[in-house]
């Protein structure tokens, strides 16, 4: 892909100052697209500003401090966006809450909380973080893009398998309510120019947010190896892309695409509908 084929193109990213989400708005900087990093941790704020001026992306990446689980902040997001870009391309959901804020330590442990060992408090934050919060910013910015009669989102969800597992409650079932939520958008947009789709890593995301570094080794072992963060930038950038722009309801694992390959082939080989089939 052309690096500037997303020249003029603002996406926001949620939870873009670590993991998937950073490595997702650097790729999309650097193919030229504007990208505002919506993030709750003002150390990973000041280091993705300072990480950007080192690689000469300080013009096209804008930090945001904000806790999306507050209705106030993501209108924020939103707004300063908008101010600062001029208007909205597209929206990637990744902002999440996950096992390590559920069951710290799992792995060490081996013991994952259940269901009924969580707090109020817990369930609550994850569930606002991973759908209450990306369904508000999918809200906020969608009426953007109908006005515009082009745009993207993407949904960042979770393996189908894993939101079953045991011990995956309260992760689990806020990633398959984003995960319904996006096939009823699908729905909802058909005609309007706007596509949904869904990336995930397809496995264990070598992150903060699949398990903290000291016990990283130990849970790699354990899941029999994770998936690079950079695995994501190939088809979120492919899917911003005007190549992409009849490509929607569709969910792609990127642990098995290959980057050396035409997207076109690899979105083909390795996409399939989004959404669940009932037993």
């Amino acid at each position: 892909m052309n690096t500037q084929e997303l020249s003029g193109r603002t996406i926001i990213v949620t939870g873009g100052g670590r993991g998937l989400g950073r490595e997702m708005a650097y790729g999309l900087a650097k193919k030229g697209a504007n990208v505002c990093i919506a993030a709750h941790i003002e150390e990973d704020i000041n280091r993705v500003s300072s990480q950007s001026n080192e690689m000469n992306l300080g013009k096209q990446l804008f930090s945001i401090l904000a806790d999306l689980r507050n209705p106030e902040d993501c209108r924020k997001v939103v707004e300063k966006t908008i101010l600062h870009f001029g208007d909205i391309f597209g929206l990637i959901n990744n902002a999440a809450l996950t096992f390590t804020y559920s069951s710290p330590n799992r792995y060490k442990k081996d013991y994952s909380n259940k269901f009924y060992e969580l707090s109020d408090e817990v369930v609550q934050n994850v569930l606002d973080t991973n759908f209450i919060a990306a369904d508000r910013m999918a809200r906020l910015i969608t009426p953007h893009l109908i006005k515009n009669k082009v745009g993207r989102l993407i949904n960042v969800t979770t393996r189908l398998e894993t939101m079953t597992k045991p011990g995956a409650s309260p992760y689990g079932p806020s990633k398959a309510a984003l995960e319904n939520a996006s096939e009823v958008w699908v729905k909802d947009l058909e005609g309007t120019g706007i596509t949904v789709n869904i990336v995930n890593p397809g496995g264990a995301a070598d992150t903060e947010g699949f398990e903290i570094s000291e016990d990283r080794e130990l849970a790699g072992k354990k899941v029999g190896g994770m998936v690079a963060p950079y695995k994501m930038v190939a088809p979120v950038c492919w899917l911003m892309s005007e190549q992409a722009s009849q490509i929607t309801g569709m969910r792609f694992d990127a642990i098995h695409w290959d980057e050396n390959n035409p997207p076109e082939e690899e979105a083909k080989r390795i996409g399939r509908p989004l959404g669940f089939f009932l037993k």
